[in-house]
């Protein structure tokens, strides 16, 4: 057991699963991540190539070079930084690469924001990365290794993001258990690559391909992304057997008899739990449904009577992303709260289910003038 922050756990996580190539940038309040790994690697305990590149755009493109010849991965990036990316992301999907990624995030400016919000991650939902967002330190090291496993898996081959706020997670220390690195020896062996570009068997890799062909392309990627919600509970269920914590796509609390079920990712569905406790406390069958994976998404696990639905991040002209994703499903009540660090406590989300019961949704916190 040690305690420390998400950001310094997070490139524990990443050391132990023994990336041959790390790609970095710096770019708060990411930073942290990417110089404990060049520690790693200074001293000896990491035998990996550090690429110190001079972009974002850079680091992913450095990672898909590298991923491309057949090794294991990783890079850390936040807010702009990922929209620097952009391009390279797509890119990334589309080649089938395995490449693991965490993002912290953190608001878009102007004006400028250091502070959390999804706007960053969620932006990029349409390009083909697995997104897992995580709630804890603890799950923060969890999810790294199994990003590692299930972007890898046969089926599936597709890069995979690990999210956590900024600040709220990436600066905080908490307590986290850190199995021997053997253990995850056992869980996450040495990544033995579907393709790769090899000088002794060449191929062309990238090339102009026609309209046909291209929506081959396509759907494959869709199909491996539906794959992947079996292949994530698989490996959840399988880390849970060999360390004591099992993950899904959601987590689900007290949602058996629960009239209004709360759905939330991230730091805010942890606050959503304590705000699940007041409620019930107070005689309201509240329960949560913390979605920890945005892409592939869950509908299926989703089907609640009443939702409650807090966004972090919203599509300008549209309103709260989750939201819009999941108001189809029936009786779906919408909150944006929290954008660019502002706080969302457990007695704003008792509040919020509060309001819902009423039948009001919309912007939360803000004065309406």
């Amino acid at each position: 057991m040690i305690i420390d922050t998400a950001n310094h756990i997070a490139a524990l996580a990443a050391k132990m699963a023994k990336p041959a190539v790390i790609a970095a940038y710096p770019i708060t309040p990411q930073t942290t991540i990417v110089e404990k790994l060049a520690q790693y690697v200074e001293n000896g305990e990491l035998n990996a190539q550090y690429i110190r590149v001079e972009s974002e755009h850079s680091a992913m493109a450095a990672c898909i070079g590298a991923a491309a010849t057949g090794v294991r991965t990783f890079t850390a990036t936040s807010s702009h930084g990922l929209l620097l990316m952009h391009e390279m992301v797509h890119w990334a999907a589309l080649a089938r690469l395995p490449i693991v990624m965490v993002n912290v995030n953190r608001a878009i400016g102007p004006g400028w924001n250091i502070w959390s919000d999804s706007n960053d991650s969620m932006g990029q939902r349409d390009t083909g990365w697995i997104q897992i967002y995580a709630s804890s330190n603890q799950e923060v090291y969890d999810s790294i290794i199994q990003a590692y496993k299930i972007a890898e898996h046969s089926d599936v081959m597709l890069p995979v993001m690990v999210a956590y706020d900024g600040f709220i997670l990436s600066h905080t220390s908490m307590p986290v258990d850190v199995p021997e690195q053997s253990k995850i020896d056992e869980f996450l062996p040495e990544f033995k690559s579907l393709w790769k570009l090899d000088i002794e068997n060449p191929v062309t890799h990238g090339n102009i391909i026609m309209p046909s062909d291209y929506m081959d392309v396509r759907y494959s990627m869709n199909e491996a992304m539906k794959k992947a919600k079996k292949v994530i509970e698989e490996v959840g269920e399988e880390y849970g057997k060999k360390f004591g914590r099992s993950y899904g796509l959601i987590e689900e609390y007290m949602t058996e008899d629960a009239d209004y079920v709360i759905i939330a990712t991230a730091a805010i569905a942890a606050e959503a739990k304590e705000a699940v406790k007041k409620l019930r406390e107070k005689g309201k069958k509240a329960g949560l449904a913390r979605l920890r994976v945005f892409r592939p998404m869950p509908y299926e696990l989703l089907k609640y009577d009443k939702m409650i639905v807090i966004d972090r991040a919203v599509s300008v002209g549209l309103g709260g992303v989750l939201y819009n994703e999941l108001r189809w499903m029936g009786d779906v009540y919408g909150f944006i709260a929290g954008l660019g660090g502002k706080d969302v406590g457990y007695a704003d989300i008792v509040r919020m289910y509060e309001l819902a019961e009423k039948g009001k949704e919309g912007w939360y916190g803000i004065e309406v003038k």
